[in-house]
């Protein structure tokens, strides 16, 4: 059957099918726009969340580490744990776990460790896969906003041929808006993703060296 000869009622009904899922409101850009919206102020809520979190259990590291060594030196190691339990950071929490198991010898001290470290980062790393999700996906999200703003101006192109131009530019226009507000949501959150990052590991290197510290001791004293 050539193409000609295909039925023009066949036509019709394909042609009126799609008008009629252009009219759907899945195909107007603004909700686009309301759901980058909300996804930035969830983001800024984590940011602010995130940073208080940090900032209260931020520490005076080489205060601790002096005052920890001179306990350890003297064998004291209640007051080594009363210079741990000062702040609630991933720091101090790790190596007061271990402390408290001393008498077990420093491998099992070590595997303690290994543990209790792996669990308080967890509390650090809290909500930080929502801002690299959503700095990975934003501008796509943005970017589909543009592809249906810009499917909605041809189809008023379609229905209006005689103000081509400018039905087609005003459109368009609009639909870059979305483009522009999911870059705009995705910036901040990889810049405050990267800084927290950094927060946990250099947390985490603290926690290592405060741990070693303790380890060396126990092989001295073994």
């Amino acid at each position: 059957m050539s193409v000609n000869s295909i039925p023009s009622t066949t036509t019709s009904a394909g042609h009126d099918i799609v008008q009629k899922i252009l009219e759907l409101p899945f195909f107007e850009a603004s909700w686009v726009l309301y759901l980058l919206l909300g996804l930035s102020v969830a983001s800024v809520a984590v940011m602010i969340e995130r940073a208080l979190f940090y900032r209260k259990r931020k520490i005076d590291l080489h205060r601790i580490r002096r005052d920890f060594v001179s306990a350890l030196e003297k064998q004291d190691y209640r007051q080594a744990a009363h210079v741990l339990s000062g702040s609630d950071s991933l720091e101090t929490n790790v190596v007061l776990f271990a402390l408290r198991e001393h008498a077990a010898g420093p491998d099992a001290v070590e595997d303690l460790v290994s543990g209790v470290l792996t669990k308080e980062r967890e509390r650090y790393d809290a909500r930080l896969d929502f801002l690299a999700t959503l700095a990975s996906n934003a501008p796509f999200i943005g970017l589909f906003g543009t592809v249906l703003g810009i499917i909605r101006a041809f189809k008023d192109l379609a229905g209006n041929i005689h103000e081509a131009s400018s039905a087609v530019m005003a459109g368009v226009a609009e639909a870059l808006v979305a483009t522009a507000v999911g870059l705009l949501v995705a910036i901040p959150a990889v810049v405050a993703f990267n800084y927290f990052k950094r927060r946990v590991k250099l947390a985490t290197n603290n926690a290592h060296l405060l741990s070693r510290i303790l380890l060396a001791h126990l092989k001295t004293v073994e």
